[in-house]
């Protein structure tokens, strides 16, 4: 008995797919430049009546940088008030989407950080970054966190694959790494047309409470088109606006 329980946890082990940055997994030419925006609603059980809602923009664009190719990703997250704001800029390696910087404005606070495969600092050199004196070695390299709807569109999904993603929030806990798995697959209607989704999901607790989350990615454009999210006492979906929604960006000079 202790034989197959160890053959069926060694099997198990062998079906997870570990996404390194020294392997180049993910198909970075997955990633197209342009627009995306997306409407982020949630709702509690404590607040039945009440909807919160976001309205998401990111911005992805190719760029040569001190001779590398990178891309160059700028989010604006709108809330219903001005302190709900957020603000985010990443730049990654084009070759395997290694971070290289990240800087963020949330609750009126600018923080930047240098990112590296052994490390990440703060970047001293850029005013008013409140995590200036920010240090953390890595035994690993990593994934910017930030970028996840990035990131999944461009993983090799299949069938019953399940992905083992080394995950880093800057400025926060270590990294550690999160499993992805797909269940199954499903077909979205989008303006009549048919599109057929890998869904990919994910579960865990934080602060005692469990959560799922869930996304479709197209299959053939490997396109982030929704996610579904529930937590205790809550869901939360984004669902991405189609192409002829305004373009946000455009305003007030952005």
């Amino acid at each position: 008995m202790l034989i197959v329980s160890l053959l069926i946890s060694i099997k198990t082990e062998a079906q997870i797919d570990t996404i390194r940055l020294t392997d180049k997994r993910l198909n970075t030419g997955y990633l197209k430049p342009g627009l995306n925006q997306y409407l982020v609603y949630f709702q509690t059980t404590a607040k039945k009546k009440s909807l919160g809602f976001w309205f998401w923009l990111r911005d992805i664009k190719t760029e040569t940088r001190n001779g590398e190719k990178v891309f160059t990703i700028n989010q604006h997250w709108f809330g219903n008030d001005t302190l709900s704001y957020r603000a985010v800029y990443s730049i990654n390696r084009q070759t395997d989407f290694a971070p290289i910087y990240h800087a963020e404005t949330a609750h009126g606070k600018f923080s930047a950080y240098n990112w590296s495969n052994d490390k990440i600092t703060g970047a001293d050199t850029v005013a008013g970054n409140a995590q200036k004196n920010f240090s953390l070695g890595f035994s690993l390299p990593n994934f910017n966190w930030n970028l996840d709807i990035e990131t999944f569109e461009m993983l090799p999904l299949s069938e019953g694959k399940t992905f083992a993603i080394n995950f880093y929030d800057a400025g926060l806990d270590p990294p550690a790494y999160v499993n992805y798995k797909v269940v199954g697959s499903e077909v979205l209607v989008l303006n009549d047309e048919k599109v057929n989704c890998w869904k990919l999901s994910t579960e865990n607790d934080y602060k005692g409470n469990h959560y799922t989350e869930t996304y479709w990615i197209s299959k053939k454009a490997h396109e982030f088109l929704k996610e579904e999210d529930t937590f205790n006492g809550g869901y939360r979906y984004k669902i991405k606006m189609p192409v002829y929604a305004p373009n946000l960006m455009s305003r007030f000079g952005r």
